[in-house]
């Protein structure tokens, strides 16, 4: 799950800071070639698992690799990646690959901690281009990206049928989520719960069309007409109580809401699939596209990507591995262990035969924004997010005249 607070801005602020004083060290970008070790490779890779099934699925497929390459592979699931991956660097003892989440992308690639073999993958125009976008920096493509998530609009079937409605009323238009939220409200439930962060709530920037910095990720556009309009749009469902956050349902975020029945819809990725399977079995649902803006459809994505260490000394069997851990028949294994949605544009329909109800998030790929591409924006976007958690009262301008500024410093800096 996807989940911004401060606290963890703030370990994730700190672990930024252990990579950006090994580099300014010399650690990383100081020109010095890394000798390329001879014979077998002994592969260290670090990952980020959500749970036993990925751990084993990757372990497998590294032990398939390994076996038809000669090369050994230990992965190792990490406890929390992100400080492990910083204490690895600041030690200079990085793991060969690791997962690395495209929020945090852009700080280790600008320091040049990531080895940029991305365009050494086989076909990397298969891969999602807002995907490859989010692993871009400074015109180079960095890694494959390993899977993806968007979000989309989920419906509770016996909540949406008790108010009345049918399939038709799914809304697809904002003006339609308006008018069908004022339905479900008329019955007394609560139409739609999402939660606080720029991780959800972004989404309607992107319908407006707007978004925190420009394309080329050196300007700050965070106060613009269309973000303030998004901004408003969403103040309007909350002063309206068409919308709640989680806190204000009594709960931790919006699947567990969602589950418990409090909410008609809620906004998530397909993670949610799994929650409500283990917590909430008895609870239908459908999955929709998100409703389109005035600048139409958009989501937001979040995915990691097979990063290689720039230091590695097993760069040509790193680039290997993940060559094997990114084909079709591969990504579609990962789907059927884990439930990762495949990052190549061409296992889309194996993908969605076999996991029909995933169809709606797959197809947001294709209009997705990814996280913001740029270093140093921890701080800024946990700001941000303390921000849209007054949305209800405070003005949507406020909030952005800080963003913009904060992150504008943060580019500059």
């Amino acid at each position: 799950m996807r989940c911004g607070n401060l606290r963890n801005a703030a370990l994730r602020l700190a672990v930024c800071g252990m990579v950006l004083s090994s580099a300014a060290c010399g650690g990383f970008g100081d020109g010095r070639q890394v000798r390329q070790s001879s014979g077998p490779a002994a592969l260290r890779i670090l990952i980020g698992s959500s749970g036993d099934a990925e751990t084993t699925a990757v372990r497998r497929a590294a032990d398939a690799w390994a076996s038809s390459s000669g090369n050994t592979a230990e992965v190792t699931p990490a406890q929390a990646i992100a400080q492990q991956l910083g204490q690895a660097f600041a030690g200079d003892s990085p793991p060969d690959v690791f997962y690395v989440d495209a929020s945090r992308f852009a700080d280790y690639a600008s320091v040049g901690a990531l080895e940029p073999y991305g365009d050494r993958i086989s076909d990397p125009a298969d891969f999602y281009a807002n995907l490859r976008t989010a692993f871009t920096h400074d015109g180079r493509f960095y890694c494959a990206p390993k899977d993806f998530s968007t979000l989309a609009l989920i419906v509770n079937d016996d909540l949406w049928k008790r108010a009345g409605l049918s399939g038709a009323d799914v809304p697809t238009t904002w003006e339609q989520l308006t008018s069908v939220s004022e339905r479900i409200k008329a019955g007394g439930i609560v139409p739609l719960v999402i939660g606080d962060t720029h991780e959800r709530i972004g989404a309607f920037m992107v319908q407006a069309g707007g978004w925190i910095i420009s394309p080329d990720g050196r300007r700050a556009v965070a106060d613009s007409p269309e973000n303030i309009r998004a901004l408003r749009y969403v103040q309007t469902l909350l002063r309206n109580d068409l919308a709640r956050f989680p806190q204000n349902l009594d709960a931790g975020w919006s699947g567990e809401a969602f589950g418990k029945g409090e909410a008609a819809m809620t906004i998530e990725g397909n993670w949610i699939e799994g929650a409500l399977r283990a917590d909430f079995p008895t609870v239908e649902y459908s999955v929709h596209e998100l409703p389109a803006g005035p600048k139409g459809k958009g989501t937001l994505a979040f995915t990691n990507c097979w990063g290689i260490a720039a230091k590695s000394p097993y760069k040509k069997a790193a680039i290997s591995f993940v060559e094997a851990m990114t084909t079709v028949d591969q990504q579609l294994a990962f789907a059927r262990a884990f439930g990762a949605m495949p990052s190549r544009r061409s296992a889309k329909d194996a993908f969605t035969r076999e996991f029909p109800r995933d169809t709606s998030f797959v197809n947001g790929a294709e209009y997705a924004r990814g996280p913001v591409n740029a270093p140093k924006m921890e701080s800024v976007l946990a700001d941000f997010d303390a921000g849209l958690q007054q949305l209800a009262r405070a003005a949507p301008e406020t909030i952005l005249k800080r963003l913009q500024k904060n992150t504008q410093d943060a580019l500059d800096d």
